[in-house]
């Protein structure tokens, strides 16, 4: 395809062009048909061409397409936020209205200071941000420097304010060289190391994904990570951020994933599915408190955007989580993953797997030259893109992601298929992957 002025994602890159959608198909140009089998980012979560998104956006467009935030309010936007609060942890009742995750993280970590200097004057130390190395927190300057992922930092990095890093739950390569239990969840213990190495009066946030997504392709950490963090956090008057980005809107089996855990974090950034692909989407939800206190001081929280509380975008949100309750979208996705729980064996039989990992229908599969010693493929070998092209061949479109260990070497990618997907859907996908992955180890035998 001809993209005259276009600049794309890759000039080097050969990629198919899409024309079509429906249910958890994709079409290209030339009619062939491919599962969606991760939701383009992980957003199609409700399959393509459903009417009633479409029909709700319909109508917007020609009720009131925009009014800017910073003179109108509009309906639309507050019955957005309320079918989000419906979702979410007790406490967390505010919702910002953005463009995209990018922009929750930074709203997120603006508001992070600006709740402290509205609670504790003008004076307050608290600014520093920590987060996690093999991390992504958004393409932004400042969410790029807040994050850790090495292989998209290295050209930016002089343009970036550096924030504190710790090492993620990575127990396949555990960073500390311990082993669960008995490590007695050290990577989680860390964040109290580093709280009082930098200083509890100077830190305003802690932001880290329930389950690590791109970075290291579904990430899940033991079940004492998110109570622990959650712990230290109110222990230092440190504010915990989720980045649900990936993980909420039912991905994990539970509307946000921090649920599993019975944790309440001081502030969720989603995107992405929210609005099921339909529209671009972000939003900040905090607690009570944080709101509370800003309206009760400034009145203002000192940020925003044009596209602010959009009410197409709202009206997006909307009709989808009341689509997504009217079908057990939630429930589907639980049982689904459990599906694929039923296949993990099988897939763990095939040479070049080296870990099957997450939960619900957020998946990552972790590529090794050497399942034994866990050696990974040189990165000349782009074992990961094998295996994305091996899938697309058989009609499965998977995530794949590198540079998970010291950001240069690793191979993984994530198999998230829609949430509406069908027992015979979730079959199929599975069996394509599967073998799609039987044909890239024959394909990568002795490039080690």
């Amino acid at each position: 395809m001809d993209l005259g002025h276009l600049i794309p994602r890759s000039f080097k890159g050969n990629l198919r062009t899409a024309v079509r959608g429906e249910g958890v198909y994709i079409y290209d140009e030339d009619g062939n048909a491919y599962m969606d089998g991760c939701c383009g980012a992980l957003l199609s979560s409700i399959g393509h061409g459903v009417k009633e998104i479409a029909d709700a956006i319909h109508q917007q467009l020609l009720t009131m397409e925009f009014a800017h935030p910073s003179r109108w309010n509009n309906k639309v936007s507050v019955e957005a936020a309320e079918e989000i609060t419906s979702l979410t942890q007790e406490g967390l009742d505010y919702v910002w209205l953005v463009s995209g995750g990018s922009e929750a993280i930074e709203s997120a970590m603006k508001i992070a200071r600006q709740y402290f200097v509205e609670r504790d004057g003008d004076g307050s130390g608290k600014y520093v941000m920590i987060a996690r190395w093999n991390s992504y927190h958004g393409s932004t300057v400042g969410t790029m420097g807040l994050a850790g992922s090495m292989g998209r930092r290295r050209t930016f990095a002089p343009l970036f304010m550096e924030g504190p890093k710790i090492q993620a739950h990575y127990c396949y390569r555990c960073p500390h060289n311990l082993k669960y239990p008995e490590c007695n969840v050290a990577c989680a213990r860390a964040l109290e190391g580093e709280i009082l190495r930098i200083g509890p009066a100077s830190v305003a946030a802690f932001f880290a994904e329930p389950i690590v997504g791109s970075t290291v392709g579904a990430l899940h950490p033991p079940k004492e990570y998110w109570p622990i963090v959650r712990e230290i956090c109110s222990k230092y008057d440190v504010l915990l951020v989720a980045d649900e980005i990936m993980t909420g809107m039912g991905r994990s089996g539970k509307p946000f994933c921090t649920q599993h855990w019975n944790v309440t974090p001081d502030i969720i950034c989603s995107a992405k599915a929210l609005a099921g692909g339909y529209s671009p989407v972000g939003a900040m939800i905090v607690k009570k408190e944080i709101a509370e206190t800003i309206r009760d001081g400034s009145g203002a929280f000192q940020h925003g955007h044009t596209y602010n509380g959009n009410p197409v975008t709202a009206a997006a949100v909307t009709a989808t989580i009341r689509y997504m309750k009217k079908n057990n979208v939630f429930e589907n996705a639980a049982a689904m993953g459990a599906r694929f729980d039923e296949k993990i064996p099988a897939l763990n039989e095939i040479p070049i797997v080296g870990e099957v990992r997450g939960i619900g229908m957020m998946r990552g599969i972790e590529i090794v030259a050497d399942r034994k010693t866990k050696a990974p493929f040189s990165p000349s070998v782009k074992a990961a893109a094998l295996v994305t092209e091996e899938c697309m061949k058989r009609g499965l479109v998977v995530y794949p992601g590198t540079g998970q260990i010291g950001g240069v070497a690793g191979d993984q990618f994530l198999f998230a298929p829609p949430l509406v997907a069908t027992k015979e859907e979730m079959d199929m996908m599975t069996d394509r992957l599967e073998a799609g992955l039987k044909a890239a180890a024959e394909a990568l035998k002795g490039k080690g």
